[in-house]
């Protein structure tokens, strides 16, 4: 079993910088690509920055030049820095992982519970 546990969100300005985590525990041999989606009221979840072991990165459209992935392999921990937060940024934001069962071979897919980020003055 994996579970993710997120931490980070809050209420912010427009302008303003909130800084997402997200920690992997649990039985699993490896994880990849760790991903963050968001999801806004109304609107289907999307993908927003994912970042493979090696460090190699990924950004929606909306996001670039804002927003940055990083992660800590030795914590099995990503995270969300989000700069020049936008009304339109306002969402749930959800960790996300394909995690390597040593025992199987097969990757379990894995979800957080979600962290509410909104901007509003």
């Amino acid at each position: 079993q994996v579970q993710l546990v997120e931490s980070g969100g809050d209420l912010v300005q427009p302008g303003g910088s909130l800084r997402l985590s997200c920690a992997a525990s649990g039985s699993f041999f490896s994880i990849n690509v760790m991903d963050w989606y968001r999801q806004a009221p109304g609107k289907e979840r999307e993908l927003v920055a994912a970042i493979t072991s090696g460090g190699s990165t990924n950004y929606a459209d909306s996001v670039k030049g804002r927003f940055t992935i990083s992660r800590d392999n030795a914590k099995n921990t990503v995270y969300l820095q989000m700069n020049s937060l936008k009304h339109e940024d306002t969402a749930v934001y959800y960790c996300h992982v394909f995690a390597l069962q040593g025992a199987t071979g097969k990757y379990l897919e894995v979800w957080g519970q979600g962290t509410l980020v909104t901007v509003s003055s």
